[in-house]
């Protein structure tokens, strides 16, 4: 690439579905001749892709927005935290622009705005390329190593739980045509990825908003729904995860194709409490009532499924009583995965105004408490696991072997499998192994 090409430095924060985001727009820069470098002073201006979910994502955004314009001085903001510019503005009234989430036409005029497009007389000959993504036109960049990509099959949300304000940033929902996830897929898969991870802020209700249209693929026709998107997928031959699965009842008719090993056993469920008046005072879309019973029907189906969930301990008028419902729903329902947080206060969320807050050390104490019944109950569950032989896929290699995962093992946010013999492995294998030890997160296993 000419050293004359304007250089672009980028800073990605937030959850999948933002990297995603960031992916689409790095490939439409790339695309355009644009160069990105790793470092802030050594670009002509800087685009932060910000995080506005909870306060903590706020101030690491507007952190990484100020160190920006300190080393550098052209900054263009983009992503949810966009959707607060009056805020942004009273901190850094310098910054170029400001865009919301998703907005890759927006960010490119800024983009243009602060430095012209690179002229290619070759390339500009070209007609030229739909903004902000590589539906059309390949995988373009990812920022997940070769082996494993986030695959976004809608944005935004139709709740309006009252501890969230992601609608209010991403918008209601609006589901992808299904013949466009599944082309995108089959580019992935192509490319040398051997995982996808289905990420959306509701996976379980895609296609709603288009009354589930019908597309062909492959010469089939399929619905715009979460059923036929994973029988789909499953005929790519990877690994096939989803995240952010509400436990609506149609999600039981997918548990058997995760017993059929078309889509990994495993299911990403933002349960959040077990309290039914908490569940109630959050808006969840999904009641516990019948939770445990549904839990223990799919593990009849599927004994394999591995179940992650999120919770939060300490909501607005959580009684003793109900955060001892919300422990005994743990014990009971022995899921695999589990990350907690403390409420925290967002700016626009609803549950703000909520009665009986609840005071920071006892949200504190019942964290701890919360996070020691689960360390038990995982490490009890990966001990069942010692002596089994299973399939796992290399993430990286050191010289004390190889760190892998297993199918119950999402990136970065669950447990890992070391692999003790497996230094002469390479990222992005498929291996056989028997499991050695555990503890309460991770295993130890060595190669069969």
């Amino acid at each position: 690439m000419p050293a004359t090409n304007p250089k672009i430095g980028f800073v990605s924060l937030g959850c999948p579905k933002a990297l995603v985001d960031s992916e689409r727009i790095l490939t439409q820069l790339q695309a355009e001749g644009y160069e990105i470098v790793p470092r802030h002073d050594r670009a002509n201006a800087v685009i932060v892709n910000t995080c506005g979910f909870i306060d903590a994502a706020v101030q690491e955004s507007l952190d990484a927005i100020g160190e920006a314009l300190h080393e550098n001085g052209k900054v263009i903001v983009t992503g949810c935290l966009g959707k607060r510019d009056a805020l942004i503005r009273e901190a850094y009234p310098d910054v170029l622009a400001i865009t919301g989430p998703q907005d890759y036409a927006s960010v490119m005029g800024a983009v243009h705005a602060a430095l012209p497009k690179p002229h290619d007389p070759f390339v500009d000959l070209v007609p030229k390329r739909r903004s902000g993504g590589a539906d059309s036109e390949g995988v373009g960049i990812k920022l997940t190593p070769k082996h494993y990509a986030y695959l976004k099959i809608s944005e935004g949300c139709n709740h309006h739980c009252t501890f969230c304000i992601i609608p209010s940033m991403r918008g209601k929902l609006v589901s992808r045509p299904i013949d466009q996830v599944l082309v995108e897929a089959e580019k992935l898969v192509r490319s040398g990825v051997k995982e996808l991870l289905v990420i959306s802020q509701d996976t379980s209700a895609y296609g709603v908003d288009t009354k589930y249209a019908e597309r062909e693929w492959r010469g089939n026709l399929y619905q715009t729904r979460m059923l036929d998107l994973c029988r789909g997928l499953g005929e790519l031959g990877v690994w096939v995860r989803l995240h952010y699965v509400y436990p609506y009842p149609h999600v039981d008719a997918v548990i058997p194709l995760m017993a059929e090993g078309k889509v990994l056993p495993y299911l990403d469920i933002p349960f959040q409490h077990a309290s039914p008046r908490i569940l109630k005072l959050m808006k969840r879309p999904a009641h516990a009532e019948k939770t445990l019973e549904r839990i223990h029907a799919w593990r009849k189906v599927c004994p394999d499924l591995t179940i992650r969930s999120t919770f939060i301990v300490g909501f607005p008028g959580e009684t003793d009583a109900e955060f001892e419902e919300l422990l005994d729903f743990l014990r009971e329902a022995q899921l695999d995965r589990v990350g907690a947080f403390t409420y925290s206060p967002v700016g626009g969320a609803k549950a703000n105004d909520l009665p009986d807050p609840v005071p920071e050390e006892l949200k504190e104490d019942r964290l701890e408490r919360f996070m020691e019944v689960q360390a038990e109950i995982s490490a009890a569950n990966l001990q069942r696991k010692i002596g089994r032989s299973m399939r796992v896929l290399v993430d990286a290699v050191d010289a004390d072997g190889a760190i892998a995962r297993s199918s119950a093992d999402a990136p970065e946010i669950d447990g890992v499998v070391r692999v003790t013999n497996g230094q002469s492995l390479k990222p992005g294998t498929f291996v056989e192994v028997v499991v050695e030890a555990a503890g309460e997160h991770d295993l130890q296993a060595r190669l069969v």
